[in-house]
């Protein structure tokens, strides 16, 4: 199950990466889903069935049909519970700040109601997209939605994006010491900087571009061995990156290879 993948306006392509939509009945589609993070936030609106979020502790919960999911640190577990039918605008990893008033920290790991994020005004959004005809007229909604909440363009920090950037074309190869160097920024100014925009902090970041990094790799099969994979994404040994891997997705690279395990796996299909 692949999502159909579209891109924003111009005027919201610095905030908003892409629109996915994705649908397809439970024949075709995993028992259960692992959503491995990647740096951004979304908002979803599953205009189909709705699905249950499985935590590694405490009791599953069944998901709202519309809400934002903040920063991932760890592996997301979904289950779908019937047809899947779902609309998700992706930011870049910084490109939600501008709309919201609630810390983009307090949303980790976290499915935050529309109404929570919005008041009414999310409600009514949430409604409209769940009840729109076609995808283009879910894009058309939202993209009128986050235009009119955006007030503020210089809300995006050129430190910020500057960083963003650097970690995205190194891969996650990237020193908060060289960079805040290079910055002339002192190195704890830069890391609350990232942190308040993005929910990460530079370091984490890094970290979670390298594992998307290498599981690229390991779908499209560039690799000779797990040792050589573990050293081009500047870990210090496989060791090392196997723990990494089976943190952001709760399996190692071996099971990677596994059919269901690795269909199962949603990560990063789109990257500027």
């Amino acid at each position: 199950m692949k999502p159909q993948i579209f891109e924003p306006s111009l005027e919201l392509a610095e905030f908003v990466l892409c629109y996915w939509n994705l649908e397809g009945d439970q024949a075709s589609t995993p028992s259960q889903n692992t959503i491995v993070p990647d740096g951004t936030m979304k908002l979803i609106f599953h205009y189909a069935d709705t699905y249950k979020h499985h935590p590694h502790e405490g009791a599953s919960v069944v998901l709202p049909k519309s809400f934002l999911i903040g920063q991932l640190t760890r592996p997301y577990v979904v289950e779908p519970l019937g047809l899947t039918g779902s609309f998700v605008v992706r930011f870049h990893p910084n490109g939600f700040f501008p709309f919201t008033t609630i810390p983009i920290k307090d949303m980790e790991n976290t499915a935050v109601p529309l109404s929570q994020l919005f008041g009414e005004e999310g409600v009514e959004i949430g409604e409209k997209i769940l009840n729109a005809q076609d995808t283009n007229e879910r894009i058309y909604l939202i993209e009128a939605f986050l235009l009119k909440r955006l007030a503020d363009k210089s809300a995006i920090d050129f430190v910020v994006k500057a960083t963003i950037e650097t970690i995205l074309e190194a891969n996650g190869k990237f020193t908060v010491q060289e960079f805040s160097q290079k910055m002339n920024i002192n190195r704890r100014q830069l890391t609350r900087k990232i942190s308040s925009a993005i929910g990460l902090s530079p370091k984490q970041l890094a970290k979670t571009i390298r594992i998307q990094t290498a599981l690229k790799a390991l779908l499209a099969k560039n690799t000779t061995s797990l040792t050589s994979l573990a050293y081009e994404n500047d870990y210090f040994d496989q060791a090392h990156f196997i723990k990494d891997f089976k943190e952001f997705t709760g399996i190692t690279p071996k099971d990677f290879y596994g059919d269901d395990l690795k269909m199962s796996l949603i990560f990063d299909q789109k990257r500027d």
